[in-house]
């Protein structure tokens, strides 16, 4: 590629790995760092989605890759990370974006659910810090990681439980990796989004839902993948360089919300 790019570009063509690549915030964020310059890699369970997502990004001559693993499977994340490394050379980027979210009361949560959540938000986001953040020290290069939480692992939300705790560890999980890691350049932040109109909450969220999210949103409106992508983009490169160990709430002011007239 050639042109100026601007100050969150990735000038060196880093390799950036993008879970959750396939659709939503992650497909968004696959978009915004390709166009920055990284070479990315877009990660996700759908094989043919990470496919399209890889020829969408050829096509406007942008470098891209696609891996299929499920991100909740440790011996599947080892292998196709250790694939990475070895078609593409060292990860300086993760964006661990590929998620699950279900709506089910407290009293119903099953074991089998709760791990269902728990494997994919959390140990998949921790597994694959961990690779990432090994390949890092042991090549000596500096690097960063942005995980995904959300609004639900700040405030209580009705029908959230697992949900709500797999994004809350996933927040504490990043203050403490920022923290470890920090001594070898890597940092680590988090982007908690509130509600996102993407193609699945477009299909599951009512029109009562969506008045009721969009009341409790101080902009009056649901975000778009878009815009999580830019604050991302942003947490991903050098621009942020003295950032790490941060939630940040990317929300339309939900957190700031207070009584209502």
């Amino acid at each position: 590629m050639t042109g100026e790019r601007d100050e969150h570009g990735f000038h060196d063509g880093r390799v950036a790995v993008v879970t959750g690549a396939a659709s939503g915030i992650g497909l968004a964020t696959a978009r915004a760092l390709a166009e920055a310059g990284a070479m990315v890699v877009a990660a996700d369970r759908d094989a043919q989605g990470a496919a399209r997502v890889v020829a969408e990004l050829e096509a406007q001559g942008l470098h891209a890759a696609p891996a299929a693993f499920d991100v909740s499977d440790p011996e599947a994340v080892a292998r196709a990370m250790a694939a990475i490394a070895r078609d593409h050379g060292l990860v300086r980027v993760l964006v661990n974006s590929a998620g699950i979210g279900v709506d089910v009361p407290f009293l119903d949560t099953d074991p089998a659910l709760l791990d269902r959540i728990i494997g994919i938000n959390l140990r998949g986001t921790m597994m694959l810090g961990q690779i990432v953040a090994r390949g890092l020290i042991a090549a000596g290069r500096p690097g960063a990681i942005v995980n995904i939480g959300s609004v639900s692992g700040l405030r209580g939300n009705r029908g959230r439980a697992a949900y709500g705790a797999s994004k809350g560890a996933v927040h504490l999980l990043t203050q403490v990796m920022a923290l470890e890691l920090a001594p070898y350049g890597i940092r680590v932040n988090c982007v908690a989004p509130g509600p996102i109109d993407t193609p699945l909450t477009r299909a599951v969220h009512r029109p009562e839902v969506r008045a009721a999210w969009e009341e409790r949103v101080a902009l009056s409106r649901y975000g778009t993948p878009e815009e999580m992508a830019s604050v991302i983009r942003f947490l991903a490169g050098d621009a942020a360089g003295y950032v790490t160990g941060q939630v940040v709430a990317a929300d339309g002011g939900f957190q700031a919300v207070g009584i209502r007239d």
